[in-house]
């Protein structure tokens, strides 16, 4: 599965590895993604939810019914 964020929609950054000889190869930056799963009291259900770290504690901030409602809102099932 891609490495992306189900909240923030964070994904992948790309760059340059630079050696000590300065050459320039491809490298990938990728999200600290984590799979969590919340109680979701309103559906009376567990969801599993693949968020990166950060989200995380925007879930903490907001709530998990607010933070499903802006998945959804972005177009992702949950």
């Amino acid at each position: 599965m891609s490495a992306h964020c189900m909240l923030t929609g964070t994904q992948p950054g790309f760059g340059n590895r630079i050696s000590h000889s300065h050459r320039r190869t491809s490298r990938r930056f990728a999200p600290n993604i984590q799979s969590k799963r919340y109680w979701l009291p309103s559906e009376g259900r567990y969801v599993r939810l693949r968020l990166s770290t950060k989200a995380i504690k925007t879930v903490d901030t907001i709530g998990i019914e607010a933070a499903v409602a802006r998945i959804r809102a972005r177009g992702v099932k949950v």
